[in-house]
């Protein structure tokens, strides 16, 4: 297969998609889905959607914009909505206030799978940390607002695609996530993070260059937390910090930990975290408190953090907007048609169809 390079800006756009397309992006985005469930598995097409060329891919076939930060929510909500949990694929939460429902739709797809409660609540924790992840540990201005996870009917195997937003340069950024790529949730567990490379003001206490900072702060929060209040009480003067290795706006100090940060940090300290994963895991622990006790392991241990932008991929690409042309709306009716009685004849025997649907692909794969 010829390597595959591009561009992908996701620029911030307002609106949503027009009703008349996102019918269509669902009855077509369902077809395609089932051809690749069909040829290749549940497993693949779960893989697939972690490749963000794949995923950017399929955005624009469905007809959605080249270079917009929509492409995420819009396709995740497509397929959603498509009802892909009737071919084995179940797909939880989405933008706003529907990502913050996916612990409760994991809940009750699991219950009617009939999963173990040990399997749900393990599904459900990690939604959970993966979003707190992207959301604290990779501090590179972007705040989640769209959280999707996706996974196999029995449990075994899950994805998240999720996308945060900053405010500041008007882009988004896309995390992908796979469950057969992480061997730690806080130890570079990204199959993929696209969007615009910053280079500097990034700490990512997801770095293997971040380990030893890792075992330091838990080690800080486990020992009694009150040997920090100084730093806190009597924040650090900005000459005691090396800025140029930090590569820091200079309003960020220390006493980014404030009074409720050191109630968290003794709450911490009670439960006596074994690893960062649990430390990360408590409730309270957040940004400021995670960069302050990095900063505080570099300034007393000299144990330093990664300060570079972990992005994978910086890729951006037709429809809606009219580029590289109006949307062509009978054809994409036809196309979904096409695939559909392909998928029925295939499960009929005659399988005549859907490989001429196949061999069309080896032209642009």
């Amino acid at each position: 297969m010829a390597i595959k390079t591009g561009i992908a800006n996701l620029p911030l756009h307002t609106g949503k998609a027009p009703r008349w397309l996102f019918k269509r992006m669902v009855r077509l985005g369902r077809a395609i889905s089932e051809v690749i469930i069909e040829e290749y598995g549940k497993e693949e097409f779960l893989s697939r959607l972690t490749n963000p060329f794949f995923f950017q891919s399929f955005a624009n076939v469905l007809a959605w914009d080249w270079h917009s930060s929509g492409a995420t929510p819009v396709l995740c909500g497509a397929l959603k909505e498509a009802k892909l949990h009737e071919l084995g694929i179940i797909i939880t939460g989405g933008k706003g206030s529907a990502s913050r429902k996916t612990p409760k739709e994991i809940e009750e797809f699991g219950e009617k799978l009939n999963l173990s409660t040990s399997r749900i609540e393990k599904l459900k924790y990690s939604s959970k940390i993966i979003a707190k992840v992207d959301n604290s540990l990779v501090q590179d201005g972007y705040s989640l607002y769209t959280h999707s996870f996706i996974f196999l009917g029995d449990g075994r195997k899950y994805i998240v695609i999720q996308q945060g937003l900053n405010y500041l340069n008007r882009y988004a950024r896309r995390y992908h996530w796979i469950s057969d790529n992480i061997d730690s949730f806080v130890i570079e567990p990204h199959s993929a993070i696209c969007g615009y490379k910053k280079e500097e003001n990034v700490l990512d206490m997801t770095s293997r260059d971040s380990s030893e900072t890792q075992k330091v702060c838990v080690d800080l929060v486990k020992n009694n937390p009150k040997h920090l209040e100084k730093y806190i009480k009597n924040p650090i003067q900005r000459t005691l910090i090396n800025f140029e290795h930090f590569t820091m706006p200079s309003h960020h100090f220390i006493m980014d930990i404030h009074k409720r940060n050191l109630e968290t940090l003794r709450k911490a300290h009670e439960i006596q975290p074994q690893n960062y994963e649990e430390l990360v895991a408590i409730g309270g622990i957040g940004t400021k408190t995670i960069r302050s006790l990095a900063l505080i392991a570099d300034l007393i241990y000299g144990a330093k953090a990664s300060w570079k932008d972990p992005v994978k991929y910086t890729f951006a690409h037709g429809g809606k907007d009219g580029v590289p042309r109006p949307v062509e709306r009978e054809l994409m009716d036809s196309n979904a048609e096409i695939l559909k009685h392909a998928i029925k004849d295939a499960k009929l025997g005659n399988k005549e169809k859907l490989g001429a649907v196949r061999r069309l692909s080896n032209f642009y794969s």
